[in-house]
């Protein structure tokens, strides 16, 4: 099975506000997309654990329209804490690239 970096147009991750995250998984095919959204690999759970968090605090949404796959996160520390290595939160999408989907071709 391939990755989810090789089958996606992007994957990122940004702030949505100075104490959530927020990730989009973004195809530009449709059956891939399809593919990947039905398989149920991408869920709540597998965040939950990816960034240990309760699973009740992950927010998941499929936007068909969009062909995107998103979901958000409270930060472990606020944007802009002393603790806080990703002010941005622009680097904390890696652990999802390697996560195997059924989207090849």
């Amino acid at each position: 099975m391939p990755k989810l970096w090789e089958v996606t147009k992007l994957v990122r991750s940004k702030n949505a506000g100075p104490f959530v995250l927020t990730f989009d998984i973004m195809f530009d095919d449709p059956e891939v997309y399809t593919r990947v959204r039905d398989s149920g690999v991408l869920n709540k759970g597998l965040v939950a654990r990816l960034y240990r968090q309760p699973e009740e605090d992950v927010l998941f949404f499929n936007c068909d329209k969009a062909l995107a796959i998103k979901f958000s996160i409270p930060r472990p520390v606020f944007s802009g804490d002393l603790e806080d290595s990703d002010t941005f939160g622009g680097q904390q999408y890696g652990p999802l690239l390697d996560i195997e989907v059924p989207g090849g071709p």
